[in-house]
């Protein structure tokens, strides 16, 4: 079970007018979300739907789709909210490296969108199953093109809340390492097997994401990992 005590901040007490007191700053990184949401539209609607540069390799052909996958897939977006509303309650200084490392990684995973527009074109046109599962990816293929995929911010975004997870105090433990560990691998898994990504997009999502925890998270981690 988790044990943390109260909040580090009493956010009862705040109002708008002390965001940019040293209490309360912190809150403008949530700024971050809606920025990112509009760039994400932008680039959806600037880049081509057609000769944008394919993203595939011969490992792909050997991945079947599966459906169950669906089920991390979707987990992903409430581990995002979970870590920031975790840490913005129990741990500001993590809230503060995870937020600069969702900033730095997403935009500079837009910019790439932008400078690069790829794609892939390995949805499968008939599905292998009918049920709900698949219905859904139904939805999800009509509401999410297959443009801007490479790095996969589903691996960033992933990946930034394991090196969250494992700053926290309350989620430093070696089981909870391992819980995170296995979940973040299959919302990375998730994303080749619902043929959403290419094996190419996960590659080039990690050395984009070590950046981040490089510059937001090893200290603190190595400081954890010589107390426990």
């Amino acid at each position: 079970m988790l044990s943390h005590s109260r909040p580090e901040v009493d956010y009862r007490s705040f109002r708008p007018s002390m965001l940019r007191s040293k209490t309360y700053r912190h809150l403008l990184l949530l700024l971050y979300w809606p920025v990112y949401l509009l760039l994400f539209i932008f680039v959806e609607r600037a880049n081509p739907t057609q000769g944008y540069h394919l993203m595939h390799c011969a490992l792909d052909d050997h991945i079947p789709f599966c459906e169950a996958f669906l089920l991390p897939y979707m987990l992903w977006y409430v581990l995002l909210a979970g870590a920031t509303v975790y840490t913005l309650l129990y741990d500001v200084d993590t809230f503060k490296r995870y937020m600069k490392y969702i900033a730095l990684t997403y935009t500079t995973a837009i910019a790439v969108y932008l400078v690069y527009p790829t794609g892939q074109n390995m949805r499968p046109a008939v599905f292998p199953r009918d049920n709900l599962l698949t219905r859904c990816m139904a939805l999800i293929y009509q509401a999410d093109t297959s443009t801007n995929v490479c790095p996969s911010i589903h691996v960033l975004g992933a990946l930034g809340v394991w090196f969250a997870a494992r700053r926290t105090k309350a989620f430093s433990t070696p089981r909870w390492k391992f819980i995170f560990g296995i979940v973040t691998l299959l919302v990375c898994l998730s994303t080749v097997f619902l043929k959403q990504h290419s094996i190419l997009d996960v590659l080039w999502a990690l050395p984009l994401s070590l950046l981040g925890y490089g510059l937001f998270f090893r200290d603190r981690c190595l400081k954890i990992r010589h107390a426990v």
